[in-house]
């Protein structure tokens, strides 16, 4: 065999009953995820925003950045649904950290069990604070560890054209972003919505079952081949693909960061994202079509601006408090400013649209 078993992981009832959710908590969850259904649908005219860092992690810092988040969610919530970016899990192009789910400590080998504890009491700490949360479906086999506590998932560039990936999103009540592939080929992503949003027949924990199809599978465009795929161009021929292809509750997220954040240099700057932001506002009030399919946007933002290389470091309490260890982010000072503008822009518009 090309594996051996380092240790069993405990069962997910263990884990839940270990670290419950709180009742008062699953139905904000609940309700979060329905307000999220609702403005997919266009019954609600806000906008989605999830924002948070690259990787949820260390505990301490998230927690700070969600304190100081929930305050900016309640003052623009008239304009934006604020969803916390909670990735616990991290795909990589060739090799990497993987995220505090498989490894807590960094600089420590890795333990999934430690993992699933540290991660599940981080999330419900932030829902405590009142925000709810977005993660990745990595790993699909892990998700009975966390996602009662998640109304939105996204499903990355590297798993948009996986099928166990399009599945799982087929058989799950949370609305489900995929991106277009690294590649940036917008019509492989409406694919994956296609595919998600019908049933299926596959195997799952030893019986043969059938999925139902999720309506609120929806597309993120995060740019590709190191190119962005944000321009009114690219919104219209992603709006136009999946009106042809009788998407259902047909929406974009616009993803400000990765390579939509490229700048004059070629290179990722995370000071990108409020003008990626600006640029999409204004294209939605240039096409109607446009601007009823886009939905939201997703950023990267943490505490601090900019990111940190580990390698630079021996230890944990080495690394600077609350700098990414993963793709850089934009500072929480810089965000509120953002945000904020954001709000105001999309509140013109929509005057201006009632005009």
């Amino acid at each position: 065999m090309g594996y051996i078993i380092q240790k069993t992981l405990p069962k997910s009832d263990l884990v839940l009953q270990r670290l419950p959710l709180a009742d008062d908590l699953s139905h904000e969850v609940g309700r979060s995820r329905a307000e999220i259904c609702d403005i997919l649908k266009g019954k609600d005219p806000r906008k989605i925003l999830i924002v948070g860092p690259c990787s949820a992690w260390p505990s301490e810092a998230v927690v700070e950045y969600a304190e100081k988040l929930k305050p900016l969610a309640d003052k623009v919530s008239d304009q934006i649904k604020v969803i916390l970016r909670s990735y616990i899990q991290k795909p990589r192009t060739r090799l990497g950290w993987l995220g505090p789910l498989n490894q807590v400590d960094p600089f420590s080998p890795p333990d999934i069990e430690a993992g699933i504890f540290y991660c599940r009491e981080m999330m419900i700490k932030v829902l405590e604070i009142g925000l709810p949360l977005a993660d990745e479906a990595l790993f699909t086999h892990n998700d009975s560890y966390f996602v009662d506590l998640l109304s939105w998932i996204a499903i990355g560039a590297r798993s948009t054209e996986d099928q166990e990936h399009r599945i799982f999103a087929s058989m799950i009540p949370h609305p489900v972003g995929f991106k277009n592939p690294t590649s940036g080929n917008i019509q492989i992503g409406v694919n994956s919505i296609v595919a998600a949003q019908h049933p299926h027949v596959c195997a799952l924990h030893g019986k043969q079952i059938l999925t139902s199809g999720n309506p609120f599978a929806h597309y993120i465009l995060r740019g590709g081949d190191s190119k962005p795929n944000y321009s009114l161009y690219k919104l219209q021929k992603a709006t136009r693909l999946m009106k042809e292809a009788g998407i259902l509750n047909s929406s974009i997220i616009v993803d400000a960061s990765h390579e939509n954040s490229i700048d004059e240099t070629g290179k990722k700057n995370p000071h990108r994202q409020p003008q990626v932001i600006r640029e999409v506002i204004e294209s939605l009030a240039q096409d109607k079509e446009v601007g009823q399919t886009v939905k939201g946007f997703m950023m990267e933002s943490f505490l601090e601006t900019g990111k940190q290389d580990m390698s630079n470091f021996q230890c944990v309490k080495d690394l600077e408090h609350g700098v990414s260890i993963t793709d850089a982010c934009l500072g929480m000072k810089e965000t509120t400013e953002c945000v904020l503008e954001m709000a105001e822009m999309l509140k013109q518009m929509n005057k201006k649209s009632v005009q």
